[in-house]
């Protein structure tokens, strides 16, 4: 069953009351939720199609996709079926050796209800998702909201894995936001996007979910994290504080005996991982009036303006020195460092060699040259562990692809003006800028990352000529970060905007960081930020988990999987603790005591292995 809930006048809490008079609701509220454009869909999902695994349970899930019976013309339910699907395994371990289900974590049938709008920043040129599921089991005697936000660029479920699965089964409703980002592609090439239920849609014919300024075909495709120009991350906190007061909203509608839902009578706890994790922690500094009752923040993209580094800064330079870096006999053993026997990949020779010719490295051979590239980042705070974990980001270019998407979010450029010459593109025959699958198009919504290359777009241009033609493109790009151009002062005033605030004194929050994280190493990330609070009278919890790294995901792939844990286990841990000291009235833990986690090794994951600190 799907309703539709339209605004009675200007003001969405109108709605929210059902069309009575704004004396029904507080004052506050009328003007928290007057960021909604448009319509709120409200969706039954009981029987087969609930609300955590839309009705796939854990084995569903793992196994292949989640058909479409018309691939060009999916239907809504088919889609959200999908994105969930797709949500779920780009997060967490699903694999037969990962544990994920009886070592940690369940996916139980959970009946309910979501609703869905698209809301808006004040200023923003393009909305945000905003989602609340909310579980028939729902528990009104002890009031509990989740918010939470996508991780990396991914679409509104992209943080189900975590926040869901910890709070559906509890009985919490579940707060999401895409915080701007998801994969809600426009196609110049016919002038459509996404609408609120996921299908594709012409422009003009429903509200989407990014809608560009009119180019004209050529303009390839539009990402919305990338080109909205809004510079999202720099109001990931908003995102999340609005997702959080749209969940109020809709418990004030379910509910309207109980009404009204606030955050002195319903305890709100956030939490997200990698760029969720980084938007909750925005959120915590910017919560001064105590909407937060606590906060879990796993492998956080989290940028302190003067510590640590910045994302753009590291990753710039990880997409010109690792490849040749990789290449030291150090990580001869390391997982996707190596191609098949052992062989070096011939990108990271050619890169040895390019930075040879440009006179940064000086040794007379790729033995010299990639040991050298280890002591550059070595000096710029990288540590092995991190660079060896980071051979598969380097294997997958995921370095360049984030370079490039990032600096147009952060300079705020269109689809047709990206720096350095790169752009988004159908994926043509022998991999060349061609035209759309219409059947990808189709399915965009459910499949995408939010960040191309994959599901039929491609990332184009920014190429030199010779064996490593991608230089000229990472080069251009790091310029951006070490120049000193306008170019450069736009990129450095994006960054800048996305630095973190110092949250509350007596907030209740939890860091949890992989000590093996390549993709977000905690010496840039977590650790400044922590010492930062420590520094400013902040008391946070932090735990820099062994053997644990960025992908869970990843955790399925031969050899890679045996020398590390997931990270997942450890934000339930904490989320666990943290529910005790709400509803319990345990006591709030003084310090942190590491996990003693141990690499999983060639077999299946065993609880012992997580060495969790008693009490977890």
């Amino acid at each position: 069953m799907n309703t539709l809930l339209r605004p009675c006048s200007v003001l969405f809490a109108l709605a929210v009351a059902g069309c009575a008079s704004t004396s029904t609701l507080p004052e506050s509220k009328m003007s928290a939720t007057d960021f909604v454009q448009g319509e709120v869909r409200v969706t039954e999902h009981r029987g087969s199609d609930d609300l955590l695994s839309a009705g796939l349970g854990l084995s569903g899930l793992a196994g292949a996709p989640a058909p479409f019976a018309d691939p060009l013309q999916p239907t809504a339910e088919e889609l959200r079926r999908r994105a969930i699907q797709t949500s779920w395994k780009g997060i967490a371990d699903l694999g037969p050796l990962g544990g994920y289900g009886h070592v940690y974590g369940a996916v139980p049938d959970v009946p309910g209800r979501e609703y869905q709008a698209f809301a808006r920043i004040p200023g923003a040129h393009a909305p945000h998702r905003v989602l609340l599921q909310l579980p028939d089991h729902f528990d009104r005697s002890k009031r509990c909201l989740v918010v939470t936000a996508s991780s990396g660029s991914r679409g509104i479920y992209g943080s189900i894995a975590l926040a869901g699965a910890w709070g559906l089964p509890r009985g919490c409703a579940v707060a999401y936001t895409d915080k701007g980002t998801g994969p809600g592609y426009f196609d110049y090439a016919d002038d459509s996007g996404v609408a609120l239920d996921g299908r594709h849609a012409k422009r003009g014919s429903a509200p989407l979910e990014f809608e560009p300024p009119p180019a004209p075909a050529s303009a390839g495709i539009a990402i919305k994290h990338m080109h909205s120009g809004d510079n999202p991350e720099a109001d990931w906190g908003r995102h999340v504080i609005q997702a959080a007061q749209f969940g109020l909203a809709m418990l004030d509608r379910a509910y309207p005996g109980d009404a009204p839902f606030t955050p002195q009578n319903t305890r709100i706890i956030a939490t997200g991982l990698s760029n969720g994790g980084g938007a909750v922690l925005q959120a915590a500094g910017l919560d001064q009036d105590k909407l937060f009752a606590g906060v879990v923040a796993l492998e956080p993209n989290v940028h302190v303006e003067g510590q640590g580094r910045a994302l753009y800064d590291y990753a710039s330079e990880a997409a010109i020195w690792l490849p040749c870096a990789l290449l030291d006999q150090r990580f001869a053993h390391v997982p996707l460092a190596r191609g098949p026997g052992g062989a070096l990949p011939p990108g990271g020779t050619a890169r040895c060699a390019s930075l040879h010719a440009q006179g940064l490295l000086a040794g007379g051979d790729v033995a010299a040259q990639a040991a050298q590239a280890v002591q550059h980042l070595h000096q710029g705070g990288w540590t092995d562990l991190a660079m060896a974990t980071a051979a598969s980001t380097t294997a997958f270019d995921l370095w360049r692809v984030i370079v490039a998407g990032y600096a147009s979010s952060y300079m705020r450029r269109g689809a047709g003006e990206m720096p350095c010459g790169f752009h988004y593109a159908g994926m043509g025959a022998n991999g060349q800028p061609g035209a759309v699958d219409p059947a990808a198009r189709a399915g965009w919504w459910a499949n995408g990352s939010g960040i191309p290359p994959g599901d039929g777009v491609g990332l184009f241009g920014g190429d030199g000529e010779g064996a490593d033609r991608h230089l000229a493109g990472v080069d251009c790009l790091r310029a951006l970060w070490s120049g000193d151009g306008a170019d450069a002062h736009a990129l450095h005033a994006g960054v800048a905007a996305t630095a973190v605030r110092l949250p509350r004194a007596d907030l209740p929050l939890w860091v949890i960081h992989g000590a093996a994280d390549g993709l977000l190493p905690t010496a840039f990330t977590s650790e400044p930020y922590v010492a930062w609070l420590q520094a400013n009278g902040r008391a946070p919890l932090y735990w820099k988990v062994p053997y644990a790294q960025h992908f869970d995901a990843f955790l399925a792939v031969p050899g890679f999987g045996a020398q590390h844990v997931p990270l997942l286990p450890y934000g339930y841990a904490a989320l666990d603790r943290l529910w005790a000291h709400l509803y319990e009235g345990a006591a709030w833990p003084r310090e942190s005591i590491t996990p003693a986690a141990q690499a999983r090794g060639d077999g299946a994951l065993q609880a012992g292995m997580l060495g969790l600190p008693g009490g977890s």
